[in-house]
């Protein structure tokens, strides 16, 4: 029997490599307990007993091995809502809640909106923005079957029907026909040599999801390419991107005729997404 703030307190020092470290001990034993971090808080002097210490014990030591929280509890909170996330998917980041945040923004004022969202994984934006706007007609779309089903279970679970599911490489699958108010897109965007990739964090995650060729702008070449066909004139194009890629991406954006070229930043004030119009 060990107390919960005993527990802890040895889980943080366990993890101390990492920036999130107690953050990362309360979540997983929030986990095995089935309870809020806020009853960890709340309760500190409460004893658990030997099974529920080992199971606890062995999700830390998935996490001193660097797998990530999320795949360990097979959730991840985005825009409040909480999503399954699995191996077969991108685990979502805060700072795609700007991508959804711009978005919402660009919106028009009509009683039916329609949005595509390239890669969509676990389905993340696409539900965050079903979620807001009520009106949007939402095609989510990846090449990945296993994550396209990971994110159609996530929009069946929190009642979003207004999405539909298209198994297609970027804009490939659409029909001619398709047109879209807003095309939004997290798009794999690392170089394939960063050596970030070869984290024992990154690792875990599918590699399709994360890199893009040399330069890490193969899939945004592609994206400004093929979305001008499918957006109505005035129609929206949002992409995130690396920190250091704001200005390559604008000028993707402009050599393919959208106008408006916007980079808006993260909280750290770093670019992040860049936005664009097609012209009227």
């Amino acid at each position: 029997m060990r107390r919960i703030d005993e527990l802890l307190k040895a889980a943080e020092q366990q993890l101390a490599d990492f920036d999130s470290a107690r953050l990362d001990a309360e979540v997983l034993l929030a986990y095995v307990l089935g309870k809020p971090r806020s009853y960890l808080r709340a309760w500190p002097e409460v004893e658990l007993d030997t099974h529920t210490i080992k199971e606890y014990l062995q999700l830390l030591a998935r996490r001193s091995a660097g797998e990530p929280v999320s795949h360990l509890t097979g959730q991840r909170e985005f825009w409040s809502l909480p999503l399954q996330v699995t191996p077969d998917t991108l685990i979502p980041r805060p700072d795609t809640e700007l991508l959804v945040a711009e978005a919402l923004t660009c919106l028009p004022d009509a009683d039916t909106v329609r949005i595509a969202d390239l890669g969509t994984g676990s389905g993340a934006i696409a539900i965050a923005l079903a979620s807001e706007c009520p009106r949007c007609q939402v095609t989510a779309i990846d090449l990945s079957t296993a994550a396209l089903a990971v994110a159609q279970a996530n929009a069946k679970r929190l009642k979003q029907p207004q999405i539909r599911f298209l198994h297609s490489s970027w804009c490939s699958a659409l029909a001619r026909t398709d047109r879209f108010d807003v095309i939004i897109s997290n798009p794999p965007y690392i170089p394939a040599n960063d050596p970030h990739l070869k984290t024992a964090e990154l690792a875990c995650e599918p590699q399709f999801a994360l890199a893009s060729g040399e330069d890490g702008l193969d899939a945004i070449r592609l994206i400004t390419a093929q979305a001008a066909e499918h957006l109505i004139p005035g129609g929206w194009l949002l992409v995130e991107h690396g920190y250091d890629q704001g200005k390559a991406v604008r000028q993707l954006f402009l050599e393919n005729g959208y106008e408006a070229v916007t980079t808006c930043q993260d909280l750290a004030g770093h670019d992040r997404v860049c936005r664009g119009r097609k012209p009227l």
